[in-house]
């Protein structure tokens, strides 16, 4: 749900992107989360947020990426920081020297 620190342009974004997720066929709850989490990742980016991930601030923005993602023919998926962050939730060791191929193996296996 949209929050008090929203602008209008952001709840409406947030509306657009839910209203687009559910056409796609996605559930409500599915819908808005995906459309809050792509609104908090572009306030976290701007600085409108007390807190930030790493890869918030220094990815692209998502309107941006999807832009540039979609329709191509190489591998979808986690970037090896998203990858990384995850595992170190999951306390694998050995994450640091891993690289993108093993991390993804490493974190498959433990779900």
């Amino acid at each position: 749900m949209p929050r008090k620190e929203w602008t209008a342009k952001q709840e409406r974004k947030y509306e657009h992107i839910k209203e687009g997720e559910q056409k796609s066929g996605s559930s409500t709850k599915r819908a808005k989360e995906i459309a809050a989490r792509t609104i908090n990742k572009e306030r976290a980016k701007k600085g409108q947020t007390r807190t930030a991930s790493r890869s918030s601030v220094q990815d692209m923005s998502s309107s941006r990426r999807g832009g540039l993602r979609s329709g191509t023919s190489r591998p979808k998926g986690r970037t090896k920081e998203q990858l990384y962050n995850e595992a170190k939730r999951m306390n694998i060791a050995g994450r640091s020297k891993m690289n993108k191929a093993q991390l993804q193996r490493a974190v498959d296996r433990r779900k």
